[in-house]
């Protein structure tokens, strides 16, 4: 698939693919051409009326991004010359970092010979990430992701529905609120109302936060469901993943490890060192169009 932005009277070149049902629309734009404003980025996501999708990557170089303004400022490890993830939420907003996006966005760059197998440098407004295509067998991949270091921000609390649920707070580029629940199993995890915009503390997280929720480690397995700051309940997050299984680690007493993360959109496997982190699931590419805004 060797897409190219079309002329903007004939549309938008796109693919489409996930990462554990955790979807998206992807825009090859390299020289950062497309206006990706909150309008656009909407259109794009809508279910309806739209191509459908929990968020948007656009393909760019980090030098176009940076000349056209779209980045004030080259983020940490990243070059000129490097593909960066120009990622959008759904509602407009851009995100700092998602790891389910990473291993798709680095599957888009080898399918479509941006990039070649081995490590593939992904630029992220938190900074490198370099990926791995580990396996790819056409459109179906599997990809490991190097997630960096995990920051610990502190204990905080979400209420979801009528529970309150204490939580460790975890920078991953991108924040989250890692609720862990003694009592809990898939069952109960299921019964709870994670698709509701969960009530936190706004001062802990002044720009929003992700709310994981999760069972503990049994086996060195965990199940968990998560809410989205941008895109309500999804059936996958990369970043929240590892944050979950740092907060899993942690309520077993651990710092490193390897976690096998359940999520409503399958299985992925989080290992957890000194100093870093690493994220391997699939990614699958599903469809490629042109996108006709009306």
């Amino acid at each position: 698939m060797a897409l190219k932005p079309s002329a903007a009277h004939s549309g938008l070149e796109f693919l489409k693919g996930h990462g554990t049902l955790n979807d998206f629309v992807i825009l090859p734009d390299d020289g950062a051409e497309v206006a990706l404003d909150e309008g656009l980025v909407r259109a794009l996501c809508d279910r309806r009326a739209g191509i459908g999708a929990d968020g948007v990557l656009r393909i760019a170089t980090a030098g176009a991004l940076l000349d056209k303004g779209v980045l004030d400022t080259l983020p940490n490890g990243v070059g000129e010359s490097d593909w960066f993830m120009d990622y959008r939420n759904a509602d407009g907003s851009t995100a700092e970092m998602c790891g389910n996006g990473v291993r798709v966005f680095a599957h888009v760059l080898v399918s479509t010979g941006r990039a070649t197998s081995g490590e593939v440098r992904v630029g992220t407004r938190s900074g490198l990430r370099p990926a791995r295509v580990l396996e790819q067998d056409g459109d179906r991949a599997l990809v490991r992701v190097d997630m960096g270091e995990p920051r610990l921000l502190g204990v905080s609390y979400a209420r979801v529905g009528s529970r309150t649920l204490a939580g460790i707070g975890i920078d991953m580029g991108n924040p989250h609120l890692a609720c862990v629940v003694p009592e809990l199993d898939e069952e109960s995890l299921r019964a709870l109302p994670v698709d509701q915009q969960p009530v936190f503390d706004t001062e802990f997280f002044p720009e929003g936060v992700n709310v994981e929720i999760a069972t503990p480690v049994r086996d060195g397995r965990i199940s968990m469901r998560v809410h989205e700051r941008g895109a309500g309940e999804t059936m996958s997050c990369g970043t929240g993943i590892v944050a979950t299984a740092v907060a899993a680690l942690a309520d077993a007493g651990s710092e490193t490890g390897q976690v096998v993360v359940q999520v409503p959109g399958g299985e992925v496997v989080v290992d957890l060192s000194e100093g870093g982190s690493a994220l391997t699931g699939p990614s699958v590419l599903v469809a490629e169009g042109v996108f006709r805004a009306s």
